[in-house]
């Protein structure tokens, strides 16, 4: 790796940072150069505009969350082991994020209702992740796992909403307690889905 991009990525690394701890709209170029020790110049020279910055910051945020939490899981085997690998990973990211969140959780809020790029691109995020979830489910549903008459955009709206309570409880009321919960609630809904055992025939 070349010399300035060796510096532009220890940039995101702080941008990502401060941007967790802050809100994206709290990151300025001002900030991010005196944390570098560098010129406002220096950092507009690798990403050009604050929108740039943000834009970046998502991506890089986006790439690290699908390296923790997306590519682990698909290496195990299809059906529920996946949905769980899945969600375990998901849990764990909280881990990763203590202290600041999840960025990409953030800037959902900071951005739902705020037309532009930032919101184009946390909406981009948010709907590939969505996808991810329910072919994941659909996969289990293939596989006998889940119910054959699962729906699998409602399941991964359901999985969606346990693991945003994990994240938020986190923070709140400690890690390991708001993952233990989630755990239960995990497996409670898993057990919902289950597939209908056949009806006993008489003799």
């Amino acid at each position: 790796m070349r010399k300035g991009e060796l510096t532009r990525a220890a940039i995101l690394d702080v941008a990502l940072e401060l941007s967790s701890r802050d809100g994206l709209e709290g990151l300025t170029i001002g900030l991010l150069a005196d944390r570098m020790n560098m010129s406002k110049s220096g950092v507009f020279a690798h990403f050009g505009s604050r929108e740039d910055l943000q834009l970046a910051v998502l991506d890089s945020a986006g790439e690290r969350f699908a390296s923790h939490v997306l590519l682990p899981a698909i290496r195990q085997p299809r059906g529920l082991p996946r949905v769980r690998a899945l969600m375990e990973g998901w849990f764990d990211w909280a881990h990763q994020t203590e202290g600041g969140g999840c960025l990409l959780l953030s800037a959902a809020s900071e951005y739902d209702d705020r037309p532009g790029p930032q919101r184009d691109r946390v909406l981009h995020y948010e709907t590939r992740w969505r996808q991810e979830i329910s072919r994941t489910v659909q996969i289990a549903v293939d596989t006998g796992d889940l119910a054959a008459d699962t729906e699998p955009e409602q399941m991964a709206f359901e999985l969606y909403a346990l693991a945003l309570m994990v994240h938020h409880d986190s923070g709140l009321f400690g890690l390991e307690r708001a993952i233990a919960r989630g755990r239960k609630s995990l497996e409670r809904l898993l057990r919902s889905y289950a597939p209908s055992l056949p009806a006993p025939t008489g003799r």
